[in-house]
This record gives C-alpha cells, sequence and structure tokens, in this order.
C-alpha cells in the first residue's frame, strides 16, 4: 500500500505570494500533484493508495479529480480538519485505513521519482537515500559494509546519504509502536526519520537503499 501524506500547509508558497497549495501547481503541463503520484506510475492497477489531506482550498476535490485523470481506480482520500504536528502523525491518522500484515510505502506529495521499486531486500522498515550535500535533509548514517542503517537524524549531517522521503514500513504495527515511542520522546515536530533510531534499539532491521540525485525532481 502506497500512502502519500498532503496536509502540509504550504506556508512557504503563500508567502511568496502564490494563491494555490504547492502541489495544484503547474509544470510542464501536470501538476506537481501528479508529477509525485507519477512516481508510482507502474503501479496504478495493482496497488491501493492512500491520500491524506486537510480540507482546505477544495483539496479533497482536487485530489480525487486528479486521480481519475490519473486512472487510479483503487484509492481512499483521508480529510483531517485539523493541523497535524509533522508527517508521523499525519500517516498515523490514516492508519485505520490499512490491513494488518499490510507493507506501506511512505512518499512525499512534492517530490518525483524515477524508477521507483519497492525494496526487495529482507527489513523491518528501510528508507531510500541519495549522495548529497546540505543539512537540510534527513540522513542515515550506515553501519560499515552493510545496508543496515546504524542511526538517523533530521538536519543534522552524519553521513552524505540524505532521505528523499521515500520510507517503508514491514506492517503498520511496526509504524505505530515506533510513533508512540517518538511521542514519548516529546519532540517538537514529529518526522518520520527519527523514528528508525527506536526501532533499530530494540535490534529491528531498518536498512537504506541507496538511489541516484539525478533521478529526483525536488
Amino acid at each position: 500500500m502506497i500512502i502519500i501524506p498532503m496536509a502540509g500547509l504550504s506556508s512557504r508558497f503563500f508567502k511568496a505570494g502564490y494563491t494555490k497549495p504547492k502541489y495544484e501547481l503547474k509544470a510542464h503541463d501536470k501538476t506537481l500533484f501528479e508529477w509525485a503520484v507519477k512516481t508510482f506510475e507502474q503501479y496504478y492497477q495493482s496497488e491501493k493508495f492512500i491520500f491524506i489531506c486537510r480540507d482546505v482550498y477544495d483539496t479533497p476535490l482536487f485530489v480525487k479529480a486528479e486521480l481519475q485523470h490519473m486512472g487510479i481506480k483503487d484509492y481512499e482520500v483521508v480529510v483531517l480538519t485539523a493541523e497535524t504536528r509533522g508527517q508521523a502523525e499525519t500517516v498515523f491518522l490514516a492508519l485505520d485505513k490499512v490491513p494488518n500484515n499490510e507493507p506501506i510505502v511512505i512518499f512525499n506529495i512534492d517530490t518525483h521519482k524515477k524508477h521507483f521499486e519497492f525494496a526487495t531486500e529482507e527489513n523491518d522498515a528501510y528508507l531510500e537515500v541519495f549522495k548529497g550535500e546540505g543539512e537540510h535533509w534527513s540522513f542515515a548514517l550506515p553501519k560499515s559494509n552493510t545496508t543496515l542503517v546504524e542511526r538517523t537524524t533530521e538536519k543534522e549531517r552524519i553521513s552524505d546519504l540524505c532521505s528523499n522521503g521515500m520510507y517503508g514500513f514491514k506492517d503498520k504495527e511496526i509504524f505505530i509502536n515506533a510513533y508512540i515511542e517518538l511521542i514519548r520522546s516529546d519532540p517538537r515536530e514529529l518526522y518520520i526519520a527519527p523514528m528508525f533510531n527506536f526501532m533499530i534499539a530494540k535490534g529491528m532491521r531498518v536498512r537504506y537503499k541507496l538511489v541516484k540525485h539525478d533521478d529526483h525532481i525536488f
């Protein structure tokens, strides 16, 4: 199952003078929403999609119209009535729509990635990473000579492995348990990447999948 959280406020774009959310803007005759979802084009007919949005700017109607245009049939739109404290909380609020023991993949609504395929290496959770510059990413520190992750950070550069916002979990129970640990740690914002540290501390297998920076449009 593929989950697309899109409950962010797009505040930076409104401050810049735009009158609609970022995902409704167009580039090369497609909305940024369509470009992001097109990441999973080869799975349109085989996977169920869940989109989580706010009931603002007619977003639920926009999402349904876009999905009809794109030919995605198996989907659900979860509409939130209030702001969340971050992507982790946004996803958590929709997990009642996910069957037990169903693997989930989570991705941003503002990034397009070419050549997506589900991770095949055995894991409890994974994140896609690319080699990049800057401090404004989530980062993964690998265990030497393996694809296992030793720890993750948010906007703290501990390696050159930068998250592209693609996260996979073996099932929703694993996500929920890590989310509860995250809540108990009392962070200001609820991001997904730090959740992996609670899993790693319990001996679970968190892996990274290295992808090419050039395969992304951010």
